[in-house]
């Protein structure tokens, strides 16, 4: 009988353990896909990490109807094609300062008359809103692009934001600057459209940063585009044909680090601290309120770029 009670005592750890280990975490991935680089390659990682379960993606800033192809076909080679595309409103290149029409980036011509998978119906901040409602306190909300669309849920549902388990934003320059400027710059997606960062960073949800301080130092060299151009999976052909057409070499990796902080936070140190927008599209800290989010202040880069690598060259994604 004891020898029994200790079988089913096994039994009943083990059949925990694998239900443990089936447990994904929930993720919602708002992004400006098809411009640089570095957007491809946070998708690419969401997709090769099996403990995340990828519940949408959202399309933000400029001509988001061509950047949803671009991410419809990338989930579609991929087999990933039942994961909803839902496309954000179009805006102008910087909104509020002039009235510039977003250009046609070459890498909208990857996905050009692919018709295979089409967007939902539903736009972005409907299906944000959806989601952060239906799963409330589940999903991970990550943001690497202008934010238009967490701007959007705020004015639709104030509490929706709130809703998000955690929110990690590629957003900011805090003590670094673009190519490890010592001084602070107005990063692209809070000078893109300011008005959306405020009401973004004012919504009242603690937001994570993965700021400029941390991000400008993720550098893809050489050596490791051409791991991945050898490697030839679905995947990975995706990332160089976007390569391809973004026309400059090194990429840096700044919105992929925003999926890290989620995946592996021991190789990064963040710090509490309140965030605020300035009109000019710099975001500055002010010491004398209470934390609104936390800031990362230092990145273990050689060893995000390891991992970042084994992910992307170990998954084997295709269609089924």
């Amino acid at each position: 009988m004891k020898l029994l009670g200790m079988m089913m005592l096994l039994m009943t750890a083990l059949a925990h353990g694998a239900a443990s280990a089936g447990q994904r975490q929930k993720v919602l991935l708002d992004f400006d896909l098809g411009n640089d680089i570095d957007d491809a390659f946070a998708l690419a990682l969401v997709l090769s990490s099996p403990e995340l379960e990828l519940a949408a993606v959202t399309l933000d800033h400029g001509r988001t109807d061509l950047r949803a192809l671009v991410a419809c076909r990338m989930l579609y080679e991929c087999g990933c094609e039942k994961i909803p595309v839902a496309v954000g409103r179009q805006t102008a290149q910087i909104v509020g300062k002039d009235q510039e029409p977003a250009p046609y980036h070459p890498q909208y011509y990857w996905a050009k008359d692919f018709t295979a998978v089409k967007p939902v119906s539903t736009p972005a901040a409907d299906l944000i809103i959806h989601l952060l409602n239906r799963y409330s306190g589940e999903i991970v909300l990550i943001t690497t692009g202008p934010v238009p669309n967490m701007a959007d849920v705020a004015a639709k549902d104030a509490g929706a934001l709130k809703k998000a388990k955690a929110i990690y934003a590629m957003f900011g320059s805090f003590y670094m600057g673009y190519g490890r400027d010592p001084a602070p710059s107005a990063e692209w997606n809070v000078a893109a459209d300011v008005a959306s960062a405020k009401t973004f960073v004012e919504a009242g949800a603690e937001i994570t940063y993965a700021g400029l301080d941390i991000t400008t130092f993720v550098a893809l060299e050489e050596k490791n585009r051409n791991r991945l151009l050898m490697r030839q999976s679905p995947l990975t052909n995706a990332l160089c044909g976007l390569y391809s057409l973004w026309e400059l070499e090194t990429p840096i990796l700044y919105d992929a680090v925003a999926v890290g902080m989620l995946l592996w936070p021991e190789l990064f140190v963040t710090r509490p601290a309140h965030v605020r927008v300035l009109d000019n599209g710099f975001t500055v800290i002010d010491e004398s309120k209470p934390a609104n989010g936390r800031i990362g202040v230092h990145i273990q880069k050689d060893e995000f770029i390891k991992r970042l690598m084994q992910r992307l060259l170990q998954q084997n994604l295709h269609r089924r």
